[in-house]
């Protein structure tokens, strides 16, 4: 490292220079990150112990949950560290393996949401075959095939970024060490990296998407032909929450990756990874138990039994 590199730490320069929003800013992402810890785990807890939550649907939920946290515990805590921190540095090594689980978690993430469309996919279009089809074993090989196809995608992106020449500057105007942001530091040509970024955007990110837009075609086209407005309601209600995450999560995403360099903004780029990297794995324990009546009801026992077990 120390041969392809003069740089032996980076700068992050963060949300703001401001030393007066710096402990506001901490209290406000360390409430975010309580919460995200806190709902998710909740969740897995929830569908661990309800028998009522053992479907494949809560088995997706409950492993979204997982990769949410592993997401947020990549960026967040280092961002914290760094609001009080009179020296916002991070070494050259500690920076390139943020950046290899940023890749590595969001990975597992948008293939975990495609394997969740899917399963809607299965359940709303062949309910018949359902539980024949959405199998234990499949929903294994579904969450095992995202963490490797995260693990793929991480690493491709991660060996030719050891290749290049960080001479100076050192300052990364981001919050997090995420790829985009390092590669504006290199003295060296990054084209190859780029070239591997935007295949592996193309080859992953769209297949990833293209799974989830066949499946939802499918399942609004199998919604319309339901004839009882009850009946669409209840269909369409299965997979609303899962839909509603979907769009945060690739809509932001999107853009920060493969939106034109003609709208290319360093402060919005900050507002949109804040979005899907920190605020999404927060919001989808909320929009799930909000929205899911199953999931709900098994909180409110649960939470109900804890108060009277704490009372009694």
């Amino acid at each position: 490292m120390e041969n392809q590199t003069t740089v032996a730490k980076f700068i992050i320069l963060g949300i703001s220079s401001d030393p007066q929003l710096q402990v506001f800013l901490f209290l406000v992402f360390l409430v975010i990150y309580v919460i995200t810890l806190l709902g998710n785990m909740l969740i897995m807890l929830v569908i661990k112990v309800d028998p009522h939550l053992q479907s494949p649907m809560h088995f997706f939920l409950s492993h979204l949950s997982f990769v949410d946290i592993c997401y947020s515990s990549t960026i967040v805590p280092k961002m914290l560290e760094n609001f009080l921190a009179e020296e916002k540095t991070i070494s050259a090594y500690g920076c390139i393996t943020q950046m290899f689980f940023i890749i590595l978690s969001s990975g597992a993430e948008i293939f975990t949401l495609a394997a969740m469309a899917y399963d809607r996919y299965a359940a709303i279009c062949d309910p018949l075959h359902y539980m024949e089809t959405m199998k234990k074993r499949l929903c294994r090989q579904l969450v095992w095939g995202a963490w490797t196809i995260g693990f793929i995608d991480a690493l491709v992106n991660t060996i030719p970024l050891l290749k290049l020449h960080f001479c100076g500057p050192s300052k990364i105007n981001h919050f997090t060490c995420e790829l985009p942001s390092l590669l504006v530091l290199s003295c060296t040509e990054t084209f190859s990296n780029e070239v591997v970024l935007l295949s592996s955007i193309a080859i992953f990110g769209s297949s990833s998407f293209l799974l989830t837009l066949v499946s939802y075609i499918h399942i609004i086209a199998t919604i319309l032909r339901i004839h009882s407005t009850e009946g669409r309601r209840k269909a369409f209600s299965t997979c609303s929450s899962h839909l509603l995450i979907v769009i945060l999560y690739f809509g932001t995403g999107s853009f920060r990756y493969v939106r034109p360099s003609s709208v290319s903004s360093e402060g919005l780029d900050m507002l949109v990874s804040i979005q899907y990297s920190i605020l999404t794995p927060m919001l989808n324990p909320i929009i799930y138990s909000l929205k899911n009546k199953e999931v709900k009801r098994a909180m409110v026992n649960m939470l109900k039994k804890a108060y009277v077990s704490h009372v009694t």
